[in-house]
């Protein structure tokens, strides 16, 4: 004669099993979700990489405030920028903030690639 409970403590193993690892696996995704929001720096720029792209530069440290296609919102419309500063002026904005604009850490390379993209906006 088989004994029933086997097969249903084997579906229970496996329940069990399966609801341990989508436990572990969320809360890593939990942390990744949690840092993004609060504006922590992902585990690329924590490892020490830097981006020189100055489209990837916009995107974290301005679109926040300047908009994706910078239109502005809070901040100012940057689509014409070129037309009123160079590029000098505009890594120096970045450096150094303006008005109400702090200013952006990031390194001294990296404002000038920005400052660069930016002045070409005419």
């Amino acid at each position: 004669m088989k004994n029933p409970v086997i097969p249903y403590a084997l579906i229970a193993g496996l329940g069990i099993f399966a609801v341990i690892l989508v436990s572990v696996l969320g809360v890593n995704q939990r942390n990744d979700i949690q840092q993004a929001e609060e504006g922590e720096p992902t585990e690329e720029v924590q490892e020490g990489e830097t981006s020189d792209d100055p489209e990837a530069l916009f995107e974290n440290n301005c679109a926040s405030c300047h908009g994706d296609d910078l239109s502005g919102g809070m901040g100012p419309d940057l689509t014409q920028i070129g037309n009123k500063h160079s590029a000098d002026e505009i890594k120096e904005i970045i450096l150094q903030g303006q008005g109400d604009m702090p200013a952006i850490d990031v390194e001294d390379e990296q404002a000038e690639a920005l400052a660069d993209w930016l002045s070409e906006k005419q």
